[in-house]
């Protein structure tokens, strides 16, 4: 029986297709970020409403381990199908939780709230999935371009987000829903409206396409272009995908190839220390600022750190292409120390503060952007989304882990010392990105 990914076809022209690829990702990734901005912009409030405040930041960490932990059956689904049921079913995760979020808001459960902020974060692994999508089709001199393009178009939802937060708690009070409830309602409709999108008009599926065109140009590598390749030839990367769709055998792939372990560490350490800094901001600068001002201030603050991760990615993905991956990751890396020395140094100077969230953002972008490039370049096609399902586990709950000890050496050592320790912990890091990476990419090797 022939399937979508075993029906021999002709190589199809690769550039329309990406274009219509990147033009659809784009688009959904402004609704998605919208989704999970909106929710998240209300969230600590709204738990706080339902569970106390001491458990308020708690679920701000199940959206996060959940984002991390659905990472696992998105990259099953990727493996298996493609891109386009895999980040719809992220979608539509997310949207559960959102929905269930509501449900928790009306019957004052906290169960149900956690239950909820663990799938609600879906929309985040969602987000965060559809940047390698962005480089299945790729040329290789425009992957970083191509994939920070869709980091970017994640800022244009994030800005946008809390400008619709009272609109949705205002049209969605006249439906008898408690405050705060309505944001959430409102990420449920965007997370089905991206999902619907994308099952509807991502075709051909990026990542099957890809596949087809290397198990196609297999006879080419072996020097006999004329022969067409079997449909089991065909075939083969899907089972080798189904085969390789867990984690310990993305690890076994990630552990031979130094280039990926390197993409790898690049996103979970500079996620890990802009996390542990950026977390834990707000309350440095509510030791400065009184209760009628630190909440202008923290939103101005991390409004200029949000810019500094989000609004130069295209300039970092052209620099990724332009300059090479690990020079961009180490300038990362440069970026993070230097927002660790300025914030740590800062006391209670809240413009020199500033300025270090802004360093940090940019750290982070470097890191992001040249590291997912390079982890996507340097593994097969066949296992591509469990390799990187692995990155955003190992990502998300390193981040996780950085937010909750953050707290606990801020409250024991103060700001300065969380900013020095975050300092180094990027030093393995740079050991890595100084060793010898092979600079011809193993998946066209193979």
């Amino acid at each position: 029986m022939t399937t979508e990914l075993t029906a021999p076809v002709a190589a199809p022209d690769v550039a329309p297709i990406q274009r219509r690829t990147l033009r659809l990702l784009f688009g959904t990734q402004i609704i998605g970020g919208i989704g999970v901005t909106i929710g998240i912009a209300v969230g600590a409030l709204l738990a706080a409403r339902v569970a106390g405040t001491a458990v308020a930041g708690l679920a701000q960490s199940a959206a996060v381990v959940g984002g991390a932990l659905l990472a696992v059956p998105v990259t099953r689904i990727m493996n298996a199908h493609g891109r386009r049921p895999g980040l719809a079913f992220a979608y539509l995760a997310g949207a559960v939780g959102a929905v269930l979020v509501v449900l928790a808001t009306v019957t004052r459960s906290v169960p149900l709230l956690f239950l909820g902020m663990l799938f609600f974060g879906g929309g985040t692994a969602a987000n965060l999935q559809a940047r390698y999508a962005a480089v299945d089709l790729a040329e290789p001199a425009r992957r970083g371009r191509q994939l920070s393009l869709i980091v970017w178009a994640t800022t244009i939802g994030a800005v946008a987000a809390p400008n619709f937060a009272a609109l949705a708690d205002r049209t969605t009070s006249g439906w008898g829903l408690p405050p705060l409830a309505g944001p959430f309602a409102f990420s449920a409709a965007a997370f089905v409206l991206a999902a619907g999108v994308l099952l509807a008009l991502l075709r051909p599926d990026p990542l099957l396409t890809a596949r087809r065109l290397a198990a196609a140009a297999a006879p080419v590598a072996t020097g006999t272009p004329d022969v067409t390749p079997p449909a089991e030839a065909v075939a083969a990367p899907a089972r080798t995908a189904r085969r390789g769709a867990g984690m310990r055998a993305a690890w076994q792939v990630v552990r031979g190839r130094p280039a990926a372990r390197l993409g790898i560490a690049a996103v979970a350490v500079g996620h890990v220390v802009m996390v542990a800094v950026m977390s834990m901001t707000p309350v440095r600068l509510g030791e400065s600022h009184g209760d009628a001002d630190v909440l202008r201030v923290v939103g101005i603050v991390l409004s200029l750190h949000i810019a500094g991760m989000y609004a130069l990615s295209p300039l970092v993905g052209w620099l990724t292409d332009r300059l090479g991956r690990r020079a961009v990751i180490l300038t990362g890396v440069g970026l993070l120390l230097a927002a660790c020395a300025v914030a740590g140094t800062a006391g209670h100077h809240t413009p020199r503060l500033s300025i270090g969230l802004v360093l940090l953002g940019l750290g982070w972008s470097g890191t992001m952007v040249a590291g997912s490039t390079l982890l996507s370049e340097s593994v097969p096609a066949a296992v591509r989304p469990s390799v990187q399902g692995f990155s955003d586990l190992t990502m998300g709950l390193a981040g996780a882990g950085a937010a909750a000890v953050s707290g606990f050496v801020m409250r024991a050592a103060g700001y300065p010392v969380l900013t020095l320790l975050a300092a180094i912990a990027v030093v393995p890091l740079v050991a890595l990105a100084l060793r010898a990476v092979p600079a011809s990419a193993p998946d066209e090797e193979d």
